[in-house]
């Protein structure tokens, strides 16, 4: 938790930003990895507290949900207090600053309402606002990137100018709140473990992975098609807890049939690697550390680097449309 708040706090800075330093009064206390530490932690206290009949599981489908039934119990906790939070917690009008032309703006978003889940007046941001304070909260959320803000969509850009006050404002995609949904993916992920251990067979763990994988896929599906609960990461919504645990599911049988049935494991010697290294991977590639060492050798000048040619490149592809000729990228 602690190296997770130094690195998405400011201590690990852009590969252009290398100030020195961090504000305190900015600080981001919350971030992915605050996230997986804090699931992480409730999910093996549970494991390790909550006794549990490990030699007593017997043949049957649903025998090892029985087994572990008493684990399972904090993590539909959890989805109840997410679902009653999010759509009975009434949240007020809310304020917040930007500098904005050299100067300070104030910003005014209107709620006065419950149940929302569109950007401006859910339940999770209103908790981040409470709970941590609306200065320590992720500066460029995703919601900046909607046609409803820049014409630039769905890449970043400026903003209209009719580009409502919620689009400059702070949010913290891995809030607490949405951070309490994620309990129930640890459950069933350790769910998955659970099978791993204690059925030896092939056939006897792919029955348990794949029919539970299509079920919450399913799910996800009804609720998609009624409309009940969109499919939000930013808000971590009972809809994206079943399709990203049921495709995981799904995901891991494939690569369980492949590496251990099938024995094809040289060909994916690198995926496990990033899977044992997954944090060293994560803090390289998304605090910026790997593009800052890359982008810190050029030729000639600063800015004739590889990361700035290869983003110069993908801007062209993005907008010259079909006119790259007329562009020297190169120079």
């Amino acid at each position: 938790m602690g190296s997770s708040v130094a690195s998405t706090g400011g201590y690990s800075h852009a590969p252009n930003d290398l100030a020195y330093g961090v504000d305190m009064k900015l600080t981001r206390w919350f971030g992915i990895l605050q996230r997986i530490a804090l699931v992480y932690m409730v999910v093996a206290l549970i494991e390790a507290l909550i006794p549990k009949n490990r030699q007593t599981i017997e043949p049957g489908h649903f025998t090892i949900f029985t087994a572990y039934r008493w684990q399972w119990i904090p993590g539909f906790i959890s989805l109840v207090v997410y679902m009653v939070t999010t759509f009975a917690l009434y949240v007020p009008d809310w304020s917040f600053t930007v500098d904005q032309d050299h100067e300070r703006r104030r910003y005014t978003v209107e709620c006065g309402m419950r149940g929302h889940l569109g950007p401006a007046c859910n339940a999770v941001g209103y908790v981040d606002r409470e709970v941590w304070g609306i200065n320590h909260l992720y500066q460029y959320p995703v919601w900046s990137r909607l046609k409803a803000c820049t014409l630039s969509s769905p890449g970043s850009g400026p903003f209209r100018k009719d580009a409502p006050s919620w689009c400059r404002a702070p949010f913290e995609p891995e809030g607490l709140l949405s951070s309490i949904s994620v309990i129930l993916s640890g459950t069933i992920g350790i769910h998955y473990g659970h099978v791993l251990i204690h059925l030896k067979g092939h056939a006897e763990r792919l029955k348990q992975w794949v029919p539970m994988g299509y079920i919450l896929l399913i799910v996800a599906i009804i609720l998609h098609f009624t409309d009940a609960i969109p499919i939000n990461k930013q808000l971590y919504s009972f809809r994206y807890v079943c399709f990203t645990a049921g495709a995981a599911g799904i995901v891991f049988s494939g690569f369980y049939v492949l590496i251990d049935v099938w024995g094809l494991r040289p060909p994916f010697l690198f995926l496990e690697w990033i899977g044992m290294n997954a944090m060293l991977v994560y803090v390289m590639a998304a605090q910026g550390i790997f593009e800052g060492f890359i982008n810190g050798w050029y030729y000639k000048s600063p800015d004739n680097t590889l990361v700035s040619n290869s983003i110069s490149v993908y801007g062209l592809l993005q907008h010259s449309n079909n006119h790259l000729h007329d562009f020297d990228f190169l120079k």
